[in-house]
């Protein structure tokens, strides 16, 4: 015959299990239904974990509506007679004979005027395991206990596995997002300081509490950055990450070692993070040893906890994870985490290991930006000239800012050569694109038109000689150029004489604050065999400046769509009575702030005359080095 009655409450119990998100909430549906059941006086529920630590009790005696719930860390080494293998074990025992020291819920299940205990410990998972026990009197149909027992330990069990599988799927589904959002925010900087501290506070505090980021230097592991969630602890986790002689001695005999390692407990001993009564943890991140210390949480004859403290409340032992940070078959640093939370929050060591290898990357890439910045940087500054040359005649300055983030080598290039009639000759030039032919080229085309210039040719015929050299190249590339000649007059004035190939025409500003455009003209240089070029002459006075430039200056725009060069007049009218280096430096910083578009480099070279008459002559012996300002 069907128990309709156990057949209802059962479908009930499965109902529920399928919507807990803890087994404890099962009690009310599972509690009951055991009550109704002819005989049964009194049920009681444990919890154990892996080291037969009580974590859990709940009791509940029939005609009751007030359950006796202990929460504690019991431990009683003597309960590992109870714990079950790996199916459930149903046990029948005389109520009297219960040994407390096994039997934590025995003072309870005495309460009832029953003669026996019907049992059933199960495991819930590899961590724990769990036992459910009635008292039950002389009438009680033992078969049909044990079968309504067995069939609530299924559901119970079935539900912890079905939490832990929605728990798992969730916490998968989270550290997917985490690591996203990390390689995004990791990703987002190629500077290094800026990437490191980005990894060392993407973990924290969703990760863990505390970490600490080393790169592996010539002379071993090097402290780059610190994060925690305690500002105070902060401080201290620097300190260690800088001084420590025990962390430095681990992270450098870990080596190339892939794996995630686990440390706590006795394994800190010596270390900064060493506490008393940690727990020790393994590489799969469960804790696999406590000190087993009696917490103790007495149940006394009316049923009441003497101490009903959760379990997990307080400070938790501090737990450290170290992972190599490898990208690319080479050992960059290390990463280090600190925990002080409870072990079920501890990330497992293939998340873990997905994160550092994530770090390693974005790393990597900024450590190798940065030597790319430095070696473009270093080729760059080997294109342009390391000095520029001082007479009492002119005030010369130059200012060179790079608009790749990418960091490709420019083809900007400049110079100022004196010549031998006293003048000088001032170029700038630009060759299309970037890179490893573009530096070729405009190392080509400087050092041409230097050497030409320096021997007094012609500006026009220099420029004819460059373009056929390059036809002669089969160059790939055009560039432009334009070569300016100061050639100082007695009275003061200096004859200007500018020839250009396709270049932007260069601005004169006057003393007065008026700007003026130098009339300029002539073909790009490496499109056609035979060219040639022609030279247009002004006077400049004394105060007068003439400023050079490549189009990266003019072109940038700002988000309005507006080009630099629309305001470009005003800005160097607004700069009259100032040094050539101060207008170099500020025109080029006002382009970088003006543009929202545009990635040219910018190059200027700034001349103001000051009208000393020609006999002052160079200073070729006692030069005033001025660095052209590689930004």
């Amino acid at each position: 015959m069907v128990d309709d009655t156990w057949s209802s409450a059962l479908h009930r119990l499965w109902q529920a299990a399928s919507r807990a998100e803890e087994v404890a909430a099962l009690a009310d549906d599972v509690y009951a239904p055991l009550l109704a059941t002819p005989g049964v006086h009194l049920v009681a529920g444990t919890r154990w974990d892996e080291q037969h630590v009580l974590r859990y009790m709940r009791g509940l005696s029939a005609g009751s509506d007030t359950p006796v719930i202990v929460a504690t860390t019991r431990s009683m080494p003597g309960a590992a007679v109870r714990e079950p293998g790996g199916e459930p074990v149903v046990t029948r025992s005389d109520v009297e004979g219960l040994d407390d020291s096994v039997w934590p819920e025995a003072a309870f299940l005495r309460q009832a005027p029953g003669v026996s205990v019907v049992a059933c410990t199960f495991r819930l998972d590899q961590r724990g395991w769990a036992a459910l026990a009635l008292a039950v009197d002389g009438t009680a149909d033992l078969s049909v206990v044990e079968n309504r027992l067995t069939q609530a330990v299924d559901v119970i069990a079935a539900c912890h596995t079905g939490i832990l599988q929605r728990g798992r799927e969730a916490r998968r589904a989270s550290d997917d997002a985490l690591l996203a959002e990390a390689s995004l925010q990791m990703d987002s900087s190629l500077d290094v300081e800026d990437t490191l501290r980005r990894v060392a506070r993407i973990a924290v505090p969703a990760v863990a509490d505390g970490a600490l980021v080393h790169l592996l230097r010539g002379e071993g592991p090097e402290f780059v950055a610190a994060t925690h969630v305690a500002v105070q602890q902060q401080r201290a986790l620097e300190e260690a990450g800088r001084h420590d002689p025990w962390l430095a001695a681990l992270l450098a005999r870990r080596g190339e070692d892939e794996d995630t390692v686990f440390l706590s407990g006795a394994a800190l001993e010596g270390s900064p993070f060493a506490e008393a009564g940690g727990a020790a943890v393994g590489a799969d991140g469960a804790a696999v040893g406590a000190d087993g210390a009696a917490v103790g949480a007495a149940v006394g004859a009316n049923g009441t906890a003497a101490d009903a403290r959760p379990a997990g409340d307080g400070p938790h032992p501090t737990v450290v994870s170290i992972n190599t940070l490898r990208a690319r078959g080479r050992v960059v640093g290390s990463i280090t985490f600190v925990y002080q939370r409870p072990e079920a929050r501890l990330p497992d060591s293939a998340f873990l290991r997905s994160l550092a290898t994530r770090a390693a990357l974005a790393i990597d890439n900024a450590l190798l930006y940065e030597l790319r910045r430095t070696a473009v940087l270093s080729l760059q500054e080997h294109l342009l000239p390391s000095q520029l040359p001082e007479s009492v005649q002119w005030d010369l300055s130059a200012s060179y800012a790079v608009g790749d983030p990418m960091l490709d080598v420019g083809g900007d290039f400049y110079d100022a050569v004196p010549r031998p009639d006293g003048s000088i000759a001032l170029l700038i030039g630009d060759v299309c694109g970037r890179g490893a032919e573009a530096a070729a080229l405009t190392g080509l085309a400087r050092h041409t038109l230097r050497t030409l210039l320096e021997e007094g040719t012609d500006p026009g015929i220099a420029l004819s000689r460059l373009n056929r050299a390059l036809r002669q190249e089969r160059a790939s590339r055009f560039l432009t150029a334009v070569v300016a000649t100061l050639t100082p007059r007695p009275d003061g004035t200096a004859v200007l004489s500018t020839c250009s190939a396709g270049h932007p025409p260069p601005l004169v500003l006057r003393s007065d604050g008026t700007v003026s455009e130098v009339l300029s003209g002539g073909l790009l240089l490496g499109v056609l065999d035979d060219v040639s070029y022609e030279s247009h002459e002004e006077l400049i006075a004394p105060d007068d400046t003439l400023v050079l430039f490549t189009d990266g200056l003019t072109e940038s725009r700002e988000a309005s769509g507006a080009f630099f060069e629309s305001v470009l007049p005003a800005r160097l009218s607004a700069l009259r009575g100032s040094g050539a280096a101060h207008i170099a430096e500020s025109l080029a910083q006002q382009a970088e702030t003006f543009r929202d578009s545009g990635q040219d480099d910018i190059a200027l070279l700034v001349a103001r005359w000051t009208g000393v008459p020609p006999g002052a002559g160079l200073l070729p012996h006692d030069p005033r080095i001025e660095q052209a300002a590689l930004r």
